[in-house]
Formats: C-alpha cells, structure tokens, sequence
C-alpha cells in the first residue's frame, strides 16, 4: 500500500546544490522563493475555446488507462479530446460530465461500481477515479460514457492482498515520438503483463522535426516544433503521443504504475536547476507546468497532483507478501549534477556526503521501509542507474553523473542501509540510459564492497532509433565494469515473471523500430535465484 507518510515538499535553501563544479551560472535563492511564490497564481492556463463538444462527437481519442493498483482498488483514467491535436483538445472551457462503470466481464454485463465525474478545462479534461472496495487479485473491466459517445473496454487488475505465488509485470522507458515506432509496447500488450512501471520519459519537451522524423508524417501539435515550456505546450505533447495505437492498446490491457524522469519537464533537471541558463523562478514555472501535465495524463491518485512546484510522486506498492516495490523520485530533490553533468572521474565532489539524489525525507522513507519490509522481494523502481557503467578515457576511468555514480554517499547510504536492515533479494529497475545493462549492485565500484543485489536496467522503447546488438559504447562499458553481466543496445523492455523461489527478466528487443509492424524477440533471460544475489544469463 502507499505509505501515508509526508515527505518533506518545502524548497529549502539547499548548500550542497553548490558543492563543486556547476555546469549552469550561480542562481540566488532568493530567486527560488520568489519562484514559489508566482507558481501558484500562474498555473490556471484555460485551453482555448473551440466550441463545446456535441452529442455524437468522439471525445475519446486519447484512450483509456487504469494505475496504481491497490489489493482493494484502482485508478480509472481518460481525457477527452475531440480534436486531440488542436490547443485544448477542441473541448472549450466547459466541464464535461463523464460516467464511468466497472465490471467484472468483458461484455460490461456484471457492472460492480459506477459513477460520474466531471472532466474540467483546468484538469486538461481528465478524469482520476480512484475506485475502492474491489476484491484482491481480480480482473476488472471498464468503460466511459461522455455526450454520446462511449469509450473503449479497459482491462485492469487489483493487486494481491496477502499470499501472492506469482506475479507478471514489465518495465519501460524512454518513448521519444520522432525516433520510431512502439513497436515495444504492442509487444507488451500481447503478454498482457499484471502491471506495468514505466519508469520516465514518458514525452520529451525538444522540437520534432516537422516531417515527424521517423514517423514521417506532419500531423502534429503546432507547438510540437518547439521546446515545450507553457502548460498547453506539455498537454500537446501528451497527446500527440497517445495517439499512437500501440501505446494506446498497453494502456488499455495492463494497469501502469508511472513515474517521471527529466523529459517530461527539461533534459537533465535538478531539484530547482535547470539545464540551461534559465533563472530558478521561471524554471520552478516551468517545472510545475510539466508535472501538472504529467500528473494530467497518467493514471495516479489525486494524492500525486502537484502543489505548485511541489509533488509527492515516490510511493510504495506491495504485491501480497511476495514483492514490494518502492517507486522513486530522483529528480524533484536531487543537488545538482557535479563536474558540469559530464561523463567524468569520480572525486571529491561525487563522494561528498552532503550531496543526494534522493533528498534526505525521501531517503529516511526509504530506509524506515526497509526496516518494516516482510516481502520475499524488494525493488527500488527508479530512473537512473545505481551501478557505475564505467568506461575508459584516454586511460581514465569515467561514469555519468547525473546517475547515482555521481553521488556515490547517497548511494552507499542507501545500499548499506539495507544491507544493515537484513533485506534480502533487492533488485533495482530503472530506464533512462537507452541500453539494456544487467549489474551486480554495490556501494562502492572503487574498492572492495558486497553485493548486495541485481540491477536490471532496461533499454528504451524508441530513444536513440534503432540500436545495435552490441554498440561501442556497451563494448566500452563491458571491458572497464566486471560487475556488468549483461549488455544490448537495442530498444524494447523487460518482461518479468517473479516467484517465490526465483526472479526471470525477459529482455526483449527489436532489430528496428523504423516500421509500426516491426516484431520483438527475446535476446537474452536473466534468472536471480532467491536469497542469492547472482545472475544467470541466457
């Protein structure tokens, strides 16, 4: 269940941002509070008018989507747009009444819940139902009916209330439009997964080329070929990528539990920094505006809405007693990147204990539930890699810093505190790096350390095209990191079936992206067996 434990949202003056290199110019804290002052009063952007929808129109082109499964209940999710790329959906300024039932058939003929929301011009025109008193374990159907028209059926699935013997789930992220087709998720779909974590990147705020790039068509958004930076620009990018019918169709058959990375806002963001020469008030805006358009499109509780600049998105979903799932945030709270956010060496930046990238209440949430944890299996869902992915410069060891390689404290604060509290079989999942990488985990790769688990990160579902087997990069990364046992740098996701005794990570890849019929194939099965933190690689 998700822990009712408040985090600490206040932006406080944060010392650590400044430690060492920046790449990004000095920015006051004042700046920061006068930032937070103007959000709130600058977020109530109305979609254009466009006339009020008509009986008979379709209003539901966007699709239908259920999140965040509970033992007792679920999030229902649509949002109306009956011109879905023109600003504002083509819905007008007035509410929409939306009725929505729940079954427990797929001919919606044993209808076990219903009711009536209102679909409104400051919520995009989505609908959040949280629906409740659902039995544990079931498989439920859904639809929406508004002015006439009627949705799609959904499937969705409760969660496990005690026992569990096993579970189906998938990971993915990273769906760049212009980079090709989701071939991905029509794959996942077909597997009809219990549920699925898309782990960031769910859009991307850069320019599409005009002819679509490798969609090679011009039907888009006007605002598609900016940056996006107002409310309606994120609004339009989110639909412009529910149009896609195979992202539509995962939705559709399988819950998602959501979380966002850097995309859905400004590539590479920290905390109240930006990536660019931004200052911190108009990018708090900014920032607020994409996590309000996030929130808009996902199917979340009501409880992840965002406060201005301010979300609570890192929560804790158990599945029975056979897995628990803790679903970060590494963005929101992170100090900022350290050595200009470049690959470099790691040093006393990077191990300075006053940096984090989780922030000191989410990492308090953490380790207090590891204390409390009874599940066979732990799992920190999350954006960026924990392991260093280290490769070899002119003789020089060099990771990432905008993974947890470059917080090397927070990492080892979070690793040795679970080892501590006797957790057994973690396992990290994250996306973000467009390539498929299997790792032992450790809190330190500069020494000797224990392995304390198996991270799984997955590749990305179109970002970076099509991909190799093994690039140069992966071929890099193998030869200076011993503790990679597993590399590809295709796109597509993982597939995963947990049991008690035993954890199987399908990888599943596709040799190009360039055609919407475009198949996948397993390239590779990793089984983690229980109690041991070890891979065997197939």
């Amino acid at each position: 269940m998700p822990s009712t434990d408040l985090p600490d949202v206040s932006i406080t003056p944060d010392k650590t941002l400044r430690v060492g290199m920046t790449r990004r110019r000095f920015l006051t804290w004042t700046g920061v509070a006068c930032g937070l002052a103007v959000v709130p009063g600058l977020l109530g952007d109305t979609p254009a008018s466009s006339g009020t929808p008509r009986l008979g129109d379709h209003l539901f082109t966007l699709g239908v989507a259920s999140g965040d499964p509970l033992p007792d209940g679920v999030v229902l999710w649509t949002r109306l747009a009956r011109n879905p790329l023109a600003r504002g959906g083509g819905m007008g300024a007035a509410p929409i009444p939306v009725d929505w039932e729940l079954a427990t058939d797929e001919s919606m003929r044993r209808v076990v819940r219903r009711g009536r929301a209102p679909a409104t011009a400051g919520n995009g025109h989505s609908i959040h139902v949280d629906v409740r008193g659902l039995e544990p374990a079931r498989e439920y159907f859904f639809r929406f009916r508004a002015a006439g028209d009627i949705s799609e059926i959904g499937r969705t699935r409760t969660a496990p209330a005690a026992h569990a013997a096993a579970l189906t789930f998938a990971f993915a992220s990273c769906q760049s439009w212009a980079d090709g087709h989701y071939v991905a998720s029509a794959d996942m779909a077909s597997h009809a997964p219990d549920v699925v974590f898309h782990l960031g990147d769910y859009i991307y705020e850069k320019p599409i080329p005009g002819n679509g790039g490798r969609r090679r068509t011009s039907a888009m958004p006007e605002s598609a070929h900016r940056e996006a930076m107002d409310l309606d620009d994120y609004r339009d990018r989110y639909a412009l990528y529910k149009l896609d019918s195979h992202l539509r169709e995962i939705h559709r058959t399988s819950p998602f539990i959501t979380v966002f990375d850097d995309h859905e806002v400004d590539n590479n963001w920290a905390a109240a920094i930006p990536e660019d020469d931004q200052p911190i008030p108009a990018f708090l805006l900014r920032r607020a505006r994409g996590l309000r358009a996030w929130w808009e499109n996902t199917p979340v509780r009501v409880a992840q809405q965002p406060h201005g600049a301010d979300i609570r998105a890192y929560r804790r979903f158990g599945f029975g007693d056979l897995v628990e799932f803790n679903v970060l945030d590494t963005r929101t709270f992170r100090s900022d990147q350290a050595n200009g956010d470049d690959d470099t060496a790691q040093n006393g930046p990077t191990a300075d204990p006053r940096r984090t990238i989780t922030g000191a209440a989410q990492e308090r949430w953490l380790l207090d539930g590891f204390s409390r944890s009874g599940h066979r299996w732990n799992v920190l869902a999350h954006q960026t890699t924990i392991a260093d992915l280290a490769h070899a410069e002119n003789g020089v060891r060099e990771v990432s810093m905008d993974g947890w390689s470059g917080y090397e404290a927070s990492r080892a604060r979070v690793l040795d505190g679970a080892r501590r509290r006797g957790v057994t079989n973690l396992v990290s999942i994250v996306g973000d790096i467009h390539r498929n990488a299997v790792s032992e985990l450790r809190s330190t790769y500069r020494g000797e350390s224990p392995t304390v688990g198996v991270e799984l990160a997955g590749t990305s579902i179109s970002s970076g095209g099509d991909g190799e087997d093994s690039d140069a990069t992966d071929r890099a990364i193998k030869a200076a990191s011993p503790h990679v046992r597993f590399g590809n740098a295709q796109r597509g996701y993982v597939l995963n079936r947990l049991q008690a005794d035993r954890w199987e990570a399908e990888y599943r890849v596709a040799d190009s992206i360039a055609a919407p019929s475009a198949r996948l194939h397993r390239r590779a099965l990793i089984t983690i067996p229980n109690a041991r933190p070890i891979v065997d690689v197939i």
